[in-house]
């Protein structure tokens, strides 16, 4: 007979998990990402008493994805709306098409679901002037995401797994085995609905959940759940020091930024030079990223030719590593500038 969970001490290592990390505040008001799976349905139920025990002052509501592939996904929508009118939680819900979606785009349906999904739950966040969301990512999906990255071939960054707190997305569940949330949901007679798509092995990530996990847990390490979890918070740790550290130089180098207007941003050729090759590369990611929004399309051989660019310095040079950007080497400084 398995041993039961106590529904307090579930509640406590989640409110640990959000002091810990600062996740709700007074006055915060909170999306719930809720599919009405077992883990969007614990975290929806131990958020709601959370918030019922007035230890912190904030608001809730349920936004709820139809995604239109499932046969019950209509079900799984009716069985969220009563879920929380029974408990009075203001519930919004979305119809997508998301095979259409996926055919026009050309891309997969988890991709095409995820960007209809975090697309919804900004609107509501605008519309209503909420300012976080809550996903109900679990330890195991930290696992998950990091077996996924390594196999892609991830730097040390793609080893961060899931963070608990990342912008207005916060994961109070992070921290909690995707077992004592079954258990949970069975013990206060929760009754999720359950995706049996997750038990097909068609794509990645299920794979690795339902083949490579347990295969790995057999026959090496049963509790490789909790190694790489220790192992994502030592790589998360690290990346902060980075980060810091990174800004630090960024601020030490930077000529010239513009990121209105001319939209460009001027480095200290000399001073670049200086530095270590790994802050070398995380600057230029850095920069980019500023200048840009973000570093897709940026890949090692980019930034190997960016470094040699810079190493070189005869002349004028110019690197397209995109269509958004150009780099140019001129008068001791590395110009970046973007065509958006």
């Amino acid at each position: 007979m398995s041993k039961r969970i106590d529904e307090k001490s579930l509640q406590v290592k989640v409110q640990k998990t959000i002091k810990t990390n600062n996740l709700i505040e007074n006055n915060d008001k909170i999306v719930l990402a809720v599919s009405g799976g077992p883990d969007s349905l614990c975290m929806l139920d131990l958020l709601n008493k959370f918030k019922n025990s007035k230890k912190i002052n904030f608001e809730i509501i349920v936004a709820h994805v139809n995604h239109m592939i499932r046969e019950k996904a209509d079900s799984d929508e009716e069985f969220v709306k009563q879920f929380c009118q029974e408990r009075k939680i203001e519930f919004i819900s979305k119809k997508v098409d998301v095979k259409k979606i996926s055919q026009e785009k050309k891309i997969g349906l988890e991709e095409a679901g995820r960007e209809e999904r975090y697309k919804f739950f900004d609107e509501i966040l605008a519309k209503k002037r909420f300012n976080k969301i809550a996903i109900a990512h679990n330890k195991n999906d930290v696992a998950e995401t990091m077996f996924m990255n390594l196999f892609r071939g991830t730097g040390i960054s793609g080893l961060k797994g899931i963070e608990a707190k990342s912008g207005k997305y916060i994961r109070p569940l992070i921290e909690i085995d995707r077992s004592e949330i079954e258990k949970y949901c069975t013990e206060n007679e929760l009754k999720p609905r359950i995706d049996k798509t997750n038990f097909e092995n068609e794509y990645t990530r299920n794979k690795i959940r339902n083949i490579v996990i347990p295969y790995i847990q057999k026959e090496f390490n049963p509790n490789i759940i909790e190694t790489m979890f220790r192992l994502s918070e030592l790589v998360q740790d690290e990346e902060k020091f980075m980060k810091n550290h990174t800004e630090k130089i960024y601020t030490e180098i930077r000529i010239f930024e513009d990121l209105k207007d001319k939209k460009q941003i001027k480095l200290d050729l000399k001073k670049f030079n200086a530095q270590s090759k790994v802050i070398k590369s995380k600057i230029i990611i850095y920069t980019i990223t500023r200048l840009i929004g973000n570093s897709k399309g940026i890949e090692k051989v980019h930034i190997e030719d960016i470094l040699k660019l810079c190493d070189r310095n005869i002349g004028n040079k110019f690197l397209t590593p995109n269509k958004n950007l150009k780099i140019l080497i001129k008068n001791g400084q590395i110009n970046f500038e973007s065509k958006l």
